[in-house]
């Protein structure tokens, strides 16, 4: 009988030089069949031993695992299944001046602590956002349930409603026609938010007594992340953008701008109820551009997946825009990169992976190229294109940067080989 697939504590890797694997990566299946036995295991593929990877690989944070398909194993050398991935929605949300909302998280927070996030949050089956129970893989799949979460979400931690009156037709999410969001009263959505968040009223039972019904329909899927399986938290988050709609007057006002203060603009808010305190302390639009420069002078914490995407869309919502032709024009070129490579990011699964630490500044290097434990053996892909760079500090992620995993790869063999002319 075959044993669970077993998690090491230090990376164990196929053949090695320095500090950069020179075979395929590959997923390699490891079969214990007794914890206690001293004789070495295998690759299947290479038919050599595994070797305990010496170097500074080894000193992995728990952000990530040497290979998602490598559950965790207790301290006492048991076996223990992979904490089940709590299935959650994040919306980057575009403004009619194509900036995107971030949410700063109080620094008390259990998860994403004093960092800026967007708004987002679990699916809650009280307002009827089920799944397939695990191991399904549909689970990671976008759905109706995981859009109306999104949603619902983004009301409640923001108060911004992506919601269309009864009376008008939901255009689809490539549709280039400004959509009529529902009007309420700020006293109708404090409300609102509250009855939605305390379990008070069904949300659609809400939206729907005032008129309006949710725009599912509008978000556009930006990729799937499933945290890896060695974390006492998982999360598998479907992202996905909005674009607000534009009115027929959009301008870029003359007091826009792209200063780079963390207080400028920062509107507080209504105080949340989550948990009994405050999980935001502030919600504001800025720049994509504006955001990730904020990150790299270590003003703001923007985490791995947060970066990624803000540094994917800052390409084509840049420099702002200065006309409703330009805004257009940069949202149509963002509509088509979503859907766009293969897979199109509308499908990427990404599960962050830990190839190695750089020699020449000891950041971690993360794969995206996977798409998660629960995933293992599907058709689901990530991106193999680039890799994210970060340093992992107690306040949190610091020093993030993307590049494209062929260049670090290149520029570690050829430190390697350096190295050992030495």
């Amino acid at each position: 009988m075959r044993e669970p697939l077993l998690a090491l504590h230090r990376p164990y890797i196929p053949s090695t030089r320095g500090n950069v694997v020179h075979r395929p990566y590959v997923r390699t299946r490891l079969l214990v069949p007794n914890l206690q036995s001293t004789r070495p295991t295998y690759c299947r593929q290479s038919a050599r031993p595994l070797v305990p990877y010496k170097s500074s690989m080894s000193q992995t944070r728990s952000f990530s695992t040497q290979s998602a398909d490598w559950g965790p194993v207790s301290t006492n050398g048991t076996l223990k299944a992979p904490v089940p991935a709590r299935p959650s929605s994040s919306v980057l949300l575009i403004s009619p001046q194509n900036e995107v909302l971030l949410l700063h998280r109080v620094s008390h927070s259990s998860s994403f602590a004093a960092a800026h996030v967007f708004p987002g949050g679990h699916l809650d089956a009280y307002h009827g956002e089920t799944l397939p129970t695990p191991p399904d893989t549909r689970r990671h799949e976008d759905s109706e349930a995981y859009r109306l979460a999104a949603v619902r979400e983004t009301f409640e931690e923001s108060g911004i409603l992506l919601v269309h009156p009864l009376s008008t037709s939901a255009p689809s999410a490539d549709s280039h026609d400004p959509l009529q969001l529902l009007q309420l009263s700020d006293d109708e959505r404090d409300e609102g938010r509250k009855l939605v968040h305390n379990h008070k009223v069904l949300f659609t039972e809400w939206l729907n007594s005032k008129g309006g019904m949710a725009d599912t329909s509008g978000l556009i899927p930006f990729t799937h992340w499933v945290t890896p399986p060695n974390l006492p938290k998982r999360f598998t988050t479907q992202m996905y953008v909005y674009f607000l709609p534009l009115a027929h007057d959009t301008h870029v006002p003359s007091s826009t701008s792209t200063s780079l203060s963390s207080s400028a603009r920062e509107s507080v808010i209504p105080t949340p109820t989550h948990d009994g305190g405050i999980e935001h302390t502030a919600a504001r639009f800025a720049a994509a551009s504006e955001w990730l420069e904020l990150a790299r002078r270590e003003k703001i914490i923007l985490f791995p997946p947060q970066f990624l995407l803000l540094h994917l869309i800052e390409q084509f919502l840049s420099p702002p825009a200065r006309s409703r032709e330009e805004i257009e024009r940069q949202r149509e070129s963002l509509r088509r990169f979503l859907h766009s490579g293969d897979p199109p990011w509308t499908e990427k699964c990404i599960s962050p992976i830990q190839l190695m630490k750089r020699k020449s500044d000891g950041r971690a290097v993360l794969s995206l190229e996977k798409p998660g434990y629960e995933l293992e053996g599907t058709q689901r892909r990530g991106d193999g294109e680039r890799v994210v760079l970060v340093e992992f500090r107690k306040e949190g992620p610091r020093r993030v940067e993307v590049a494209w995993r062929r260049d670090v790869l290149d520029e570690e063999r050829n430190g390697s080989r350096s190295s050992e002319k030495l």
